[in-house]
């Protein structure tokens, strides 16, 4: 029997129809970026995945601090928003010495930071202790979650035309650190007690209010990881890590809570500095 050639194969016709389909779908989704380099505008397709497999681990982490707080495991929360802060600081510094920096994965990490430097520990914070206050306990978690926005914002305008020494006003991982160690140092506690709910909603509040300031913190991005550095640094490294693994909760929350006081005593400092120079 002659097979008549002629007539359409469908098994083929669906097939082309199906990589029609998937080619079109892998264009409309493609990320296309412009920049220019050397005078030259460059179009370029895709996006770098080493910085931004960090991100989304973060953003993971992020997400899962909120999970677990909603779960009432308030250390596994805190331990996450800490993990993100750690991944979050790796993604920059990966790309940059990767050279795989994108207008892509800037936006990719603002909006993973949002989750979890905003989002996770006004969540945390409220899910613990703040909801037992009311509406009062609502909309100081709400203003942390705000101010946390806000800052990622005036960041990312300002970029690049502030000293890089300085950050202007509390970083948000800083904020969402006091307030994850407060929960993991304190959840422990009788948290019916006044004094707890008083500590939170100052801690969570002054913390969103710092991050809008205008207060500088300093960034230690003048630090390079490259040079030499005296031996007497190493060790303090060490002993740092070993302090810290005795009771990890409370160093941390000593640690970011000197940093966040570090910006107000500095600027009360420098403006008794001024007022003598001009007495």
């Amino acid at each position: 029997m002659n097979q008549d050639f002629s007539k359409p194969n469908h098994e083929d016709s669906e097939k082309e129809s199906d990589e029609d389909i998937t080619a079109t779908f892998l264009r409309e989704t493609e990320v296309v970026e412009e920049s220019v380099e050397d005078g030259k505008k460059i179009r370029r397709k895709g996006i770098y995945l080493l910085p931004n497999l960090f991100t989304t681990s973060a953003l993971f982490s992020g997400f899962f601090a909120v999970v677990a707080g909603i779960d009432g495991d308030f250390t596994a929360a805190a331990i996450a928003i800490f993990v993100s802060m750690v991944l979050d600081g790796l993604d920059g510094r990966v790309a940059r010495m990767t050279n795989t920096q994108s207008a892509f994965g800037a936006e990719y990490d603002s909006l993973a930071d949002m989750l979890s430097f905003g989002v996770a520990p006004a969540l945390v914070a409220f899910t613990w202790i703040l909801q037992d206050i009311g509406k009062t306990g609502w909309i100081v978690a709400f203003l942390f979650m705000a101010c946390a926005a806000l800052r990622l914002a005036r960041f990312n305008v300002q970029l690049g035309s502030t000293d890089k020494k300085w950050f202007i006003g509390l970083p948000s991982p800083s904020a969402a650190a006091v307030v994850a160690a407060s929960v993991w140092t304190f959840h422990s506690f009788d948290a019916e007690a006044l004094g707890y709910k008083v500590w939170m909603l100052v801690v969570v509040a002054a913390a969103g209010l710092l991050m809008v300031s205008n207060i500088r913190y300093y960034s230690f991005k003048d630090v390079d990881p490259k040079g030499p550095v005296p031996f007497v640094v190493l060790l303090a490294i060490v002993l740092a890590f070993v302090v810290i693994s005795v009771e990890p909760s409370v160093m941390l929350l000593l640690l970011f809570g000197a940093y966040v006081l570090s910006g107000p005593i500095m600027a009360l400092t420098r403006k008794i500095r001024g007022n003598r120079r001009k007495a």
